[in-house]
């Protein structure tokens, strides 16, 4: 388990900025077909757009059709957490980031991978670094 990243409510604003925090910190969603990198198809890793910490690898990136990156498999079990969310009526299972505990999105099982799961992941939680 990676250390955790304990900020302060404003810190944590001051370096992320309004939409980021917004998603990041109060889980929030952006709206879906509109983040930066739900058409990206380059290869490299999508990291926490709080902490840095590698999350997601691009072979691993599929379009669901969903309107927000989807990826079959983290970089390593240990990359995330997995929480219940009862928000909104509805059961799921909420995403965030193992390091910082920011906000990813929800895991859905109706994945196409081996494990049958779609984490679908808000754009603005996440950075992209292309491979070298």
């Amino acid at each position: 388990m990676p250390d955790k990243i304990q900020l302060t409510e404003a810190e944590w604003l001051e370096k992320l900025g309004p939409e980021k925090y917004q998603i990041l910190r109060q889980a929030g969603t952006e709206r879906a077909f509109t983040g930066e990198y739900e058409q990206n198809k380059a290869t490299g890793v999508y990291m926490c757009g709080g902490c840095g910490a590698p999350l997601f690898a691009s072979e691993t990136k599929y379009n669901s059709g969903s309107g927000w990156p989807s990826y079959t498999d983290p970089v390593a079990p240990n990359a995330v957490e997995e929480l219940r969310d009862t928000a909104h009526g509805m059961v799921r299972t909420e995403v965030r980031c193992a390091k910082c505990e920011g906000h990813l999105g929800h895991v859905f099982p109706d994945g196409p991978g081996e494990n049958g799961l779609r984490y679908c992941i808000n754009s603005a939680s996440l950075e992209f670094k292309p491979k070298e």
